[in-house]
């Protein structure tokens, strides 16, 4: 079981655990400890604390939302049209054939359970004022409302609202241009019971005063053509989001979708199973203030004016975010965004789907652990490409492009002052871990390809680094050990900082000053003549680290440059000027 906190579940223990946290609402930082020290960042808006000891990061989907209080849908079957109410709405006011509902003036009161039937335009508001037991269906059927004076259809109280949009009808909400600050109703559609809507027709909603749709427990949206345009936020379900399909699209001059209960550790989570949805939003695409699971459906996010836009320094304008747990098993990704593209302030577990991100800052960020043991990460364009204190590769496919450090292992919720001694960039060990034991990892970086302020660990996969080509930078870089056991390593960049494998590596490995332009061929070639592997550098490099199953301890190994013998080296030999990745070793020693 996942912990929260105020209960009593235990936490969840596997292999594969990578990290811990844990959530506490009401908060505004996001603390870190271990031993006798600690550390406190705060994150924009976000009232989450996450702490050493309760998140797992490789928790599943399942296993999170197995942990939050479940929403409430009304499906299609829980309610019929027989013997519904009809409303026609003839502009000012209405004629209603049935029971449950009155009109005075321009204001339609819907007042017991049962089905309602709205057609035609109404320049006024509906409202839904049923029994806090009752369970009320609005189906629209080519239904225009507007008000000026609050929302246009606004749900004071009832148990369940369902929304049906009529098959083959175009339905338009709007609602005043401005609302008081306190106000109670603040959405052009406005709920303050759990919401489903569902349908094969259309809707069109401006939000001119504040959200487009907001319910105040769970929003469900199953089916329909929904299009938003909001003030603020577009989508917001105050207990939980829930998307299983329809076509969506929003504009919001806040959030796109969103979930915001910082109450209850079991609430202000979204799940998105399905549907294809666009968003442009002037803050955060998709905002959980606990958890965000994502299984299913396409998602198209350009959040703050897309990667190449100014971020103000109190703003947040991320693709994806969550206040615990990220989890992402299914589903297409595509995102552009000023801030991060996928960011937690606990945990990131991508197991599936494919995700395709452009970002101004950080490509995938974790404050706690990042897990990715499955699918397709392709960040295009970053700041820096994956960031955390605890990082692991296991399985999938991932390729970083980044102005600065591609894979960096930093911030770490478990160092301590004392940690380590001086790696290989320099700097004390804090005890941040990067792990590559599985997968394609392709990297291209500006800054460090793979670094971490703590160690690294390569057991398996491939792990291929273009360096920087500036000498104050290296394709490898770690403060603690780099230990390679398994899996292929190429790493080509600059020689100022290369870094080469600890002595303690299992598996045989070269280090070669050697130099190259953006489309050479690079061969590592055996003594007896036989080509180990073969790359095309993508950039001008002057140093190379390799290391497979396929070399011999101690043999002698040629790095042939386009055809031409750039430099021949010994096996776990550094090359003269760089360093061994553990306790500041130098120089070109032995390696073992």
């Amino acid at each position: 079981m996942l912990a929260r906190p105020g209960s009593t579940r235990a936490a969840l223990t596997a292999a594969a655990i990578i990290a811990t946290g844990g959530l506490l609402a009401g908060c505004t930082a996001v603390a870190t400890s271990t031993g006798s020290t600690s550390a406190e960042t705060t994150s924009d808006e976000t009232s989450t604390v996450v702490a050493a000891g309760d998140v797992t990061a490789s928790a599943t989907a399942e296993q999170v939302m197995a942990e939050n209080e479940d929403a409430t849908t009304t499906n299609d079957d829980e309610w019929s049209t027989d013997g519904a109410t009809t409303i026609a709405l003839t502009g000012t006011s209405a004629t209603i054939t049935g029971e449950g509902a009155t009109v005075d003036g321009s204001t339609v009161t819907i007042t017991a359970a049962g089905t309602y039937v709205i057609s035609g335009d109404l320049d006024g508001q509906v409202v839904v004022a049923a029994g806090e037991s009752d369970l009320v269906a609005l189906v629209l059927d080519g239904a225009d409302i507007a008000s000026s004076s609050s929302a246009a259809i606004s749900i004071t109280s009832a148990d369940d609202v369902a929304v049906y949009l009529a098959a083959g009808s175009a339905n338009s909400l709007s609602d005043t241009s401005s609302y008081a600050e306190d106000a109670d109703v603040n959405a052009a559609l406005f709920s303050e019971a759990d919401l489903t809507i569902s349908g094969t027709g259309s809707l069109a909603v401006t939000g001119n005063g504040n959200d487009g749709i907001t319910s105040e427990d769970d929003l469900v949206i199953l089916s329909g053509d929904i299009t938003v345009t909001a003030a603020d936020d577009g989508l917001r379900g105050k207990d939980s989001l829930t998307v299983e399909g329809g076509t969506i699209s929003v504009d919001a001059g806040g959030d796109g979708l969103k979930s915001d209960n910082d109450q209850e550790a079991t609430r202000g989570w979204i799940e998105l199973t399905g549907g294809d949805i666009s968003i442009e939003a002037a803050g955060d695409g998709v905002a959980a203030k606990t958890d965000l699971v994502i299984t299913g459906g396409a998602l198209d996010i350009t959040a703050g004016g897309g990667a190449d836009a100014a971020l103000a320094d109190d703003a947040s304008a991320k693709a994806v975010k969550a206040g615990v747990y990220l989890v992402i098993e299914g589903g297409e990704l595509i995102s552009s965004s000023a801030d991060d593209a996928i960011n937690s302030n606990g945990v990131v577990h991508i197991s599936g789907g494919t995700q395709t991100a452009s970002s101004g800052d950080d490509g995938i960020h974790a404050d706690v652990a990042i897990l990715l043991d499955g699918g397709g990460v392709t960040i295009e364009q970053s700041y820096e490409g994956i960031e955390s204190g605890d990082i692991t590769v296991s399985a999938g496919t991932v390729d970083v492009t980044s102005d600065d450090d591609g894979i960096n292992g930093s911030a770490s919720t478990t160092t301590s002052t004392d940690a380590g001694g001086m790696g290989g960039g320099g700097q004390g060990d804090s005890g941040e871990l990067v792990t590559i034991s599985g997968g394609d990892v392709t990297i291209h970086a500006e800054g460090d390809g793979l670094d971490s302020n703590g160690s690294a660990v390569v057991s398996g996969g491939t792990l291929t680094v273009y360096g920087p080509t500036g000498s104050g930078n290296g394709a490898l870089d770690v403060n603690g050990t780099l230990t390679v056991s398994g899996g292929t390593v190429l790493a080509i960049g600059s020689s100022g900082m290369a870094v080469s494998p600890d002595s303690s590596s299992a598996q045989s490995w070269i280090s070669a000053t050697a130099s190259g332009s953006a489309g050479d061929a690079v061969q590592i070639v055996a003594a007896d003549g036989t080509v180990l592997d073969e790359y095309t550098a993508e950039k001008s490099f002057s140093s190379l680290v390799y290391s497979s199953a396929g070399l011999a301890d101690g043999g002698s190994y040629t790095v042939v440059v386009d055809g031409t013998t750039a430099a021949t080296v010994t096996e776990g030999t550094a090359a003269a000027g760089g360093g061994m990745g553990g306790g500041g070793n130098g120089g070109g020693g032995p390696g073992r």
